[in-house]
């Protein structure tokens, strides 16, 4: 006998609070973007694709594979927006397909390239975003609660991997728990604990890089004091709540400015290596120049005093820091604008892997409605210009079940499987900027303020 779904209560009690949740939206003040975060974050009922631009679907070579799995249908491009296409240069011939980039006029600067990465190199970059950019001496927002190994959180989870019970497998100590003085982050100065705002989340609206670094700290900002009601926690436990890893220049997420009173992290190699390929492969040409319409043009004033630059980030492009963000399929990244780079036009790239997502970008303000993007493991998007990088953008969404099967498989000779059991239900972000122009006198400016 088959039950209908609509009369379990289940159904029903998700049916009462989606209702309750569309009647408390409709008395207050919600700004554009902030309905469409709600929208696509909705648990019930699941949100519908078929306004999410989905590139994937209008590449000849590529729309053939853009089902999501047996959950989600992929983007129907009900946008009502332009989306030209463009060539990369010096195309891969092993793909034995032509790369192609695509930019919206209503967003200038902003490119999507579909599938970019290979199947080996998404692989590579997760082994590395795990292994490597996790542990010190980047920072990682486990870093502040806990008393993690220098090794880092992955490689001690996977050290202690084959055992089984709980009270024989070692155990991090949180921080609040050691004498101060211990471990990585040894001389950190944290902040003192206000109690008035210990359970508040607050959205911090810094300034622009230029005018944040007018007066450049040369002492360490602090960090959040670690949380003393932690208590010990196996390796297994704790990675899930894994988020970030900063990886080179600093960034000091409390008051969201690079910390330059630290020494400059050792920038990956392998992650510089993609981003500035990436930049050097993009026609700016046809990105900048054949910027649609007159109402989407960007005037030469909006750039800043040197004008336009595109045309010289092929040579000038040096990403110098970034962050790995590794989201689970329940997190989402509230709309915010990146601002705290000197840079302020350069590209930021940004590298998907894992499961899709969706990402919404919008205007300088709250008020304009995003543009809905489905994002797959392997995409490039590649924010720049003044106004697409002081644009409102964020990823309400993490598409659950769509991890790729080149990422799910467990049937490999180099020791895979943990990562394919991870990347079940992770998404990992690789988000790359330039702080500061190439030649800038960084030492001067901090000399001028001593």
């Amino acid at each position: 006998m088959s039950v209908d779904v609509k009369e379990t209560k289940e159904y029903k009690r998700a049916l009462k609070h989606h209702l309750k949740t569309r009647q408390q939206s409709s008395q207050t003040d919600v700004t554009p973007f902030r309905v469409e975060e709600k929208k696509y974050k909705s648990k019930f009922p699941p949100p519908d694709l078929s306004e999410v631009l989905d590139v994937w679907a209008l590449d000849e070579d590529l729309r053939d594979k853009a089902v999501l799995g047996p959950t989600w249908n992929a983007g129907g491009n009900s946008t009502n927006v332009t989306v030209r296409s463009f060539e990369l240069r010096n195309s891969d011939e092993s793909l034995k397909r032509t790369r192609r980039g695509y930019c919206v006029d209503s967003h200038p600067g902003l490119v999507i390239i579909p599938s970019y990465l290979s199947p080996a190199e998404q692989r590579d970059l997760i082994r590395s975003g795990l292994e490597n950019q996790a542990r010190a001496p980047n920072e990682t927002n486990l870093d502040t609660h806990y008393l993690i190994p220098r090794e880092g959180i992955w490689n001690v989870y996977v050290a202690n991997r084959h055992i089984t019970e709980s009270d024989s497998c070692p155990k991090i100590i949180p921080r609040a728990q050691v004498q101060l003085g211990s471990g990585f982050r040894a001389s950190a100065v944290f902040e003192p604990p206000d109690p008035s705002t210990a359970s508040k989340r607050a959205l911090i609206e810094n300034a622009p890089g230029e005018v944040a670094l007018a007066n450049p700290s040369t002492s360490p900002l602090p960090l959040p004091p670690p949380s003393s009601s932690l208590s010990p926690v196996t390796p297994h436990q704790l990675l899930p709540k894994l988020r970030w890893a900063n990886i080179g220049r600093s960034y000091h997420w409390g008051s969201k400015a690079y910390d330059l009173s630290k020494e400059l992290a050792p920038f990956p190699e392998d992650v510089k290596g993609f981003c500035t390929k990436v930049v050097k492969e993009v026609p700016w040409d046809d990105v900048w120049i054949s910027e649609g319409s007159e109402d989407h043009r960007v005037p030469d004033e909006e750039w800043g005093m040197e004008g336009p630059a595109w045309n010289s980030w092929p040579e000038t492009y040096e990403p110098d820091a970034g962050i790995v963000n590794f989201y689970q399929t329940k997190d989402t990244l509230m709309g915010h604008v990146d601002r705290s780079e000197v840079s302020s036009t350069t590209p930021l790239v940004s590298i998907s892997l894992g499961n899709a997502s969706i990402f919404l970008i919008g205007g300088v303000t709250r008020d304009t409605k995003p543009l809905p993007i489905i994002l797959r493991s392997g995409d490039v998007v590649i924010m720049s210009g003044p106004r697409c990088r002081r644009a409102f953008h964020g990823v309400p969404r993490i598409l659950e079940g769509t991890l790729p099967p080149h990422l799910s498989t467990t049937e490999d000779e180099n020791g895979w499987d943990p990562f394919a059991e991870y990347m079940a239900n992770t998404r990992v972000n690789i988000n790359v900027r330039q702080v500061f122009p190439r030649g800038y006198d960084l030492s001067q400016l901090q000399n001028s303020t001593s």
